[in-house]
This record gives structure tokens, C-alpha cells and sequence, in this order.
């Protein structure tokens, strides 16, 4: 969590986005004009007044005319700064914090799969959306009051002093204590919107998931509990915002007093100095029009707290995430991988998760050729998938190093790595668009190649039976299609994206027999040509590659051909194969 004052965070946030500094003066400026103009309002009623109504030789109408058509065009010199003040305002914000959403969004995809993964997914999504939609909320409304109600401040208060220096302090005197109060709940409002900004997030975390886990709940029938998990959420944050709300309305409620105590103390000074020859009626009425626009922060003062604290506990959580270290950086000296088929090697690789007490994997060497295709076997939990995001480096070993043509993983530039290494999961993920979207999204094709990639496979046919074919619109994460139908897509994308190692979660370890031979097919068309490492959770897999790994208690203990392996009797991989042909038998 961030620590620091609410000024701290301001000054992180203003570093972080330079774009809201430029042209501040301007800004500014153009604030000063604006307010300048309004004070000019009392001005114009003290001389109306007493150059007008009350002047030597009785009220002069002329005179009252020509003051107000000078107001007026003050007036509008006025609003024309305060028109180009707030367009400035709205345009600034709004570049200054698409950039940082940009900024947190790819920080998120430089973390580690392991340090997202501890990280619930709705909570990272109210960082860069609603978190900075509080930030973007206070600048272009709260905000535009911030800068009128500093102007305000400076110029009427100046004004003040220059018409009446003994009212101006008893203003002044009236006003301070608001100041202390404010001050008083600005420190207790940056927690109280600290707490409302993670029970705003974990609300959303709680919807997305049971929007997302909808079948499930229903398939359990457990929908009151469900609805109970976001009740509980929900109320959390109604009790968080209404603590919040209340030291909001204090302040309020403490300016709107502070008001009219000014006005009232200015009133009877003012009539008492007016007796005595020091005020004209027309300063008098001035200062009244200056004190009220005096009193107008005050006034607003809950409204600016309300927002700004919002908006600092916003960019709190936003600095959460940019503060989390990227597990995956480049290497100042990165080079490119060279061409060709990626051979691989593993020298005393171990891994253990973070906050794990075990590692996952232990001292593992390997040598993989370039070409061949090795399947990676092992009972659950035996390290096999940890493993292969080693290798596609979705984070760093905990020790060892890990080889890729020759060159430390860690020395690959990531743009090579990510163009040269794929890891397809062993859920094909989908994105929303059509079927052809989703085979070019690693590498732009056009629409034929699309289809020659699909024929390269033999899943071209499987696409023209769709509804629209290339053009079939596959829902939020595929859910149009079926989880083998997913596999295809995803394997025709790797195989789209010209990898020269990939590695592959099996994809037929959760469809129907029909949909498997397709798929192990593919996977063969896939395979060619390029070095391929299987996470094999079916052993018809491992039968047909060249060499097979077997993984045990996080240590590579067995390698070999299928045939090999499975004529060790008692052997690690005997058992697995034993396991697996009677689960066959079970099915069959």
C-alpha cells in the first residue's frame, strides 16, 4: 500500500503525469480572469451606488448605465477565461489520464503470471477503470471549483482589504477556525476513502466473479448464497461511503455557519463604520457581495473534500499497482534470438512459488533439441506446468538458469522471446470478435492466409461449417464454441504466429474423443518444423513423441521414448502409463 500524505501522493501523481502540468500557469491565469471579472461585480454596484444613486447632484442614471455596460463587458471578458479555463481542464485530464491507463495496464502484463494471479482480477480492473474515473471525476468538476475557488479566494480577498482593512480581519477571524476543521477532516477523509475505494473494489471483484461463475451458481443452485457474498459487499461499501459522507457533511455544515456569522459581523461593523464616516453605502453593500464570494470555498468545501480525497485514494491504489516490481524485466544487453528451431536447456532450474514453503521444482537439467518433440509427464502437481512457463519465461527460476539456443532466458530481448517462444494454456483463452480475430491476434494475416492456416491444420472444413464461418463471432472468451472447438482456434493462432519454440498445455486433456483425434492431428501440423514441448496429461500424447520427460517431486527423473520408458517395470513412467491404460479400460 502507498504510504505518504495526501501531498505526497499529489506530487507521485503529477511526476507520474507531466501532461497535467503543462500549461498550469496558463491555467491558472485564466482562473485570476475569471474571478477578476466577478469581483468586478461589487465594484461596479459600490460605484453605481455612490457615484450614481448617491452622487452630489442626486441619482444620475447616465452614470448607472455606462458603470453597468462597463460590468457587463467585464462579465464577459470573465466568462470567455472561464470558458477557455475549463476546455483546457477537460482536455489536459483527459490525455493526462488515458496515458495512465496505459501506463497501469501494461505494468499489469509486466508482472509475473504468478503475481497476477495472486491478485483478484476485478480488483486490478477497478485500478485502471473506476479508480481513475474517480481521478478524472474530481479534475474536470471538482476541480474547475478548486481553481475558481483559489482565484476567488486571492482576488476578493484582496479587494477586501482594499475597501476595508479592519472588516477584512474580522472576515479573516471568522473564516479560520473552517480552516482548522477542514484541515481536521482531510486526515480522517484520506481513510475513510482509502476504505471506500477496496470495498468499491472488492464489490466489483464480487460481480465479476458471479457474473462469470454464473453456471456454476446455478448448477449448485446456490443463488442466495451467492446473492448474500454481494450483499455483504455491498453493504460493506454503503457503511464505508456513509462514514466517509458524514465528515463531508461536517464540513459543510461548518462553512455554511462560518458564512453567516460573516455576514452578520460585517453588517453590523460595516453600519457602525458607515455612522462613523469611515464606509460609504456603497462600500458597505460591496463588501457584503465580497464576503459572500469569499465565504464560497467554504461553502463548497465538503463538496472539494469529498472529491479530492476520492480522487487521492484513487490514485493511491493506481500507485499500488505501478509500486508492484516487474518479476519479468529486460536485460540491458538483451539480444535476439538467433534463427531457426529453438533448442532448450536447463541447468539446476528450481522454483518455488511466492509465499510457497516448498519449491515446485528441485535442481531439474534438461537438453532439448532443436526440432524434436518432447512431451513433459508427471503425476499433478508434479511441477510439469510451472515448468513450462519457465521456459516461455511468464517469470524467472528461483535458481538455475534456463537456456534458449545458447543464450540466458534472462538475456533474450522480450520482443524476440515473445515473437519466438509461444505457450499455448491448456485452456484455449478467446477474445471477443470473430473467429478470424482471434487466428491473426498474434500476427496480422489477411483474410486468405487465415484460411491457409486452418487448411495447414485440417481444421479449415471444421470453419466452414460455422454459422458465419470466418466471420462467426465466438462471444466473451469463446463461449459460442466448445472447449475443443476453443483448442482449435487456439492452436491455428499459434500456429498463425510462426513460433520456433512453442509449448503447449495439452489441449486434449478435457474434450471428447471425436475432438481429440482432430486436435492431436493439428498439434502434429504444429509441431513440424519447429521444437515443440508438450505438457502431456494424456499419454497418447507422450506415445507419439520423440522423447518424454518425466517429472516427479519437481525433479526430472526419467527420459526416454514411450517405449522405452514403459519397459522399466516399477519405473515412474510405468506407473503413470498402468494409471492411464486403466482409466482407458474405466472409459471404454
Amino acid at each position: 500500500m502507498t504510504d505518504g500524505s495526501m501531498w505526497d501522493t499529489l506530487r507521485r501523481a503529477l511526476r507520474l503525469s507531466p501532461e497535467l502540468r503543462r500549461g498550469l500557469a496558463v491555467t491558472l491565469l485564466l482562473a485570476v480572469g475569471m474571478t477578476a471579472g466577478r469581483a468586478a461585480v461589487p465594484v461596479a454596484v459600490q460605484r453605481a451606488i455612490d457615484d450614481g444613486l448617491r452622487g452630489p447632484g442626486g441619482p444620475d442614471f447616465g452614470v448607472v448605465a455606462a458603470i453597468g455596460a462597463a460590468g457587463l463587458g467585464v462579465l464577459a471578458v470573465s466568462m470567455l477565461c472561464g470558458y477557455a479555463m475549463m476546455l483546457r481542464l477537460f482536455d489536459v485530464s483527459e490525455t493526462a489520464l488515458a496515458a495512465v491507463r496505459v501506463k497501469v495496464f501494461r505494468h499489469i502484463h509486466e508482472l509475473s503470471v504468478h503475481h497476477v494471479a495472486a491478485q483478484r482480477r476485478g480488483a486490478l480492473v477497478a485500478r485502471a477503470t473506476s479508480d481513475v474515473d474517480q481521478v478524472t471525476s474530481f479534475l474536470q468538476w471538482n476541480g474547475v471549483v478548486l481553481f475558481i475557488c483559489a482565484g476567488q479566494t486571492l482576488v476578493t480577498g484582496a479587494v477586501m482589504f482594499f475597501y476595508s482593512w479592519p472588516l477584512a480581519l474580522v472576515v479573516l477571524a471568522v473564516f479560520a477556525p473552517v480552516g482548522w476543521v477542514v484541515r481536521a477532516c482531510m486526515r480522517n477523509l484520506a481513510a475513510a476513502y482509502g476504505t471506500v475505494r477496496e470495498r468499491s473494489a472488492e464489490m466489483l471483484a464480487m460481480v465479476s466473479e458471479s457474473v462469470t461463475g454464473a453456471d456454476v451458481i446455478r448448477s449448485y443452485d446456490v443463488a442466495d448464497r451467492a446473492v448474500g457474498r454481494l450483499d455483504r459487499a455491498v453493504d460493506a461499501h454503503r457503511h464505508a461511503s456513509q462514514r466517509a459522507s458524514r465528515l463531508t457533511v461536517t464540513a459543510y455544515s461548518v462553512g455554511e455557519l462560518a458564512t453567516g456569522v460573516a455576514l452578520a459581523a460585517t453588517a453590523v461593523l460595516g453600519v457602525v463604520l458607515g455612522v462613523a464616516g469611515r464606509l460609504t453605502v456603497g462600500e458597505i453593500a460591496a463588501f457584503l457581495f465580497l464576503v459572500a464570494q469569499f465565504a464560497l470555498p467554504a461553502q463548497v468545501a465538503g463538496e472539494m473534500l469529498n472529491g479530492l480525497q476520492n480522487a487521492v485514494a484513487g490514485w493511491r491504489r493506481v500507485l499500488d499497482v505501478l509500486d508492484l516490481p516487474p518479476d519479468v524485466t529486460e536485460h540491458a544487453e538483451a539480444v535476439e534470438l538467433p534463427p531457426g528451431p529453438v533448442p532448450v536447456s536447463l541447468r539446476g532450474v528450481g522454483f518455488t512459488y511466492p509465499g510457497g514453503a516448498e519449491p515446485v521444482l528441485r535442481e531439474v537439467d534438461l537438453d532439448i533439441a532443436a526440432g524434436s518433440r518432447v512431451a513433459v509427464v508427471g503425476r499433478t502437481g508434479a511441477g510439469k506446468t510451472t515448468l513450462a512457463k519457465l521456459v516461455a519465461r511468464l517469470a524467472d527460476p528461483s535458481s538455475g538458469r534456463i537456456l534458449l539456443a545458447g543464450v540466458p532466458v534472462d538475456r533474450v530481448r522480450l520482443s524476440s522471446l515473445r515473437e519466438r517462444v509461444i505457450l499455448v494454456p491448456q485452456e484455449g483463452f478467446l477474445f471477443r470478435g470473430t473467429l478470424a480475430d482471434n487466428i491473426r491476434f498474434g500476427r496480422p494475416l489477411d483474410y486468405d492466409d487465415v484460411a491457409d492456416v486452418l487448411r495447414e491444420l485440417g481444421l479449415l472444413d471444421w470453419a466452414a461449417r460455422l454459422p458465419e464461418g470466418l466471420d462467426t463471432v465466438v462471444g466473451e472468451r469463446g463461449e459460442s464454441l466448445s472447449v475443443g472447438e476453443r483448442q482449435f482456434v487456439a492452436l491455428a493462432r499459434a500456429h498463425a504466429a510462426g513460433a520456433d519454440l512453442l509449448i503447449l498445455d495439452e489441449a486434449t486433456s478435457a474434450v471428447d474423443p471425436a475432438a481429440e483425434v482432430r486436435l492431436r492431428t493439428a498439434m502434429a501440423q504444429v509441431a513440424h518444423g519447429r521444437t515443440t514441448i508438450t505438457v502431456a496429461h494424456r499419454l497418447a500424447t507422450a506415445r507419439e513423441a520423440d522423447e518424454v520427460i518425466v517429472i516427479d517431486g519437481g525433479r526430472a527423473v526419467q527420459r526416454g521414448h514411450h517405449d522405452e520408458l514403459v519397459a522399466v517395470a516399477g519405473s515412474a513412467y510405468a506407473k503413470l502409463h498402468e494409471a492411464w491404460l486403466a482409466g482407458e479400460r474405466a472409459l471404454a
